[in-house]
């Protein structure tokens, strides 16, 4: 009889014996009375039955094409679920129904493209989510409508272009967000509106070129907010001052910036907001204009430079109005064939 028979043989049986676990399957390691079983690297194949009272299941790097539901009901004790390392292509409504205790999920580096309405259903007390690495390419809303406890949200290294306003909704407890190398381009006024306790948000790798004003007014427990190797050329001061924390730490860094005197005063303002810090301000350097790339926008040169040019120009628009004044004058003279200086009354009276 093959091993995968004789499981099956020992679960149709173990129901009549409810006084004993049900056996650990062939190509896991059951430790601490069944209640943590590590199934990363086998093949599976065929359902498996888990103890009910697993507390801790890894199924990384299994070969799974999908999240087994049928091995995963009954464990109403289960703490921790990894599934990272598969070739899972979707989650259907309903996957994770009755894992009432499950705290951390993992689906990192698996097959994912997009997040259905009922991704997150029976998931109403996880703390942990773990996307990361697979090929998500937008997110909807309700995709997270049942994580009301989430404090840990992985979304780093997919496709993500865009962000459906409502997304988050309902995330009031997340405390990081991590959306690093994605495709994000702008971020609009109310993306993350109810994340009141988000503490670290990391937009890093992005193509991020616009801010709306008040993308980030909600955020007011964030220390960390990473916007470098983006495609910010301008800077809004009032963008950033929306931010009201006892303390955060911005970094822009490595971004095509603009550089002008206004882009410098701007950075000027946002470096003397006692509530921010703005990390790695030797590397904020120029790629345009031409003349100014690779130069750190923080070299006082660049507001000289630029005040030079200005009053090179103002003094050339004074020459050039003076001498058109001298030339009018001249030009009145052959007319009249008087001078301005004889313009006086007696000047002009008869000789006798």
């Amino acid at each position: 009889m093959s091993g995968l028979s004789l499981c099956w043989v020992l679960a149709l049986l173990w129901p009549l014996d409810a006084g004993s676990p049900p056996p650990c399957p062939r190509a896991c390691l059951c430790q601490e009375a069944a209640r943590a079983v590590n199934c990363s690297g086998a093949n599976l194949t065929g359902p498996l039955f888990f103890s009910p009272d697993t507390e801790r299941l890894d199924l990384s790097g299994a070969q799974l094409l999908e999240v087994p539901s049928s091995s995963l009901r009954g464990l109403w004790r289960l703490q921790v679920l990894l599934l990272g390392d598969n070739r899972i292509g979707g989650v259907g409504e309903g996957a994770f129904g009755g894992l009432e205790s499950l705290r951390r999920l993992e689906l990192q580096r698996n097959g994912l493209s997009e997040l259905g309405r009922g991704f997150s259903a029976g998931l109403g007390a996880l703390r942990e989510l773990s996307l990361a690495s697979n090929g998500l390419r937008a997110l909807g809303p309700g995709a997270f409508r049942h994580c009301e406890d989430l404090r840990g949200l992985g979304l780093q290294n997919n496709a993500i272009a865009a962000i459906a306003p409502g997304t988050f909704r309902g995330l009031t407890r997340l405390r990081q967000l991590r959306l690093q190398n994605n495709r994000l381009r702008r971020l609009q006024d109310g993306l993350f509106s109810t994340l009141q306790r988000l503490e670290l948000l990391d937009l890093e790798g992005n193509r991020i070129e616009s801010i709306a004003p008040g993308a980030f007014a909600a955020l007011q427990s964030l220390t960390l907010l990473n916007l470098a190797h983006n495609a910010l050329g301008r800077l809004r001061f009032r963008t950033f001052l929306s931010i009201r924390t006892p303390g955060t730490h911005v970094l822009l860094a490595h971004n095509p910036w603009a550089c002008d005197c206004d882009l410098q005063r701007a950075f000027g303002k946002l470096r003397r907001v006692p509530w921010l810090v703005v990390d790695n301000y030797a590397n904020v350097t120029c790629r345009e204009p031409p003349v100014l790339r690779g130069l750190a926008l923080g070299d006082s040169q660049l507001c000289a430079a630029e005040t030079v040019t200005v009053l090179v120009v103002t003094f050339t628009v004074c020459v050039t109005v003076v001498a058109a004044i001298v030339m009018a004058e001249r030009n009145r003279k052959r007319r009249t064939g008087r001078h301005w200086s004889d313009d006086s009354p007696a000047a002009w009276e008869a000789p006798e």
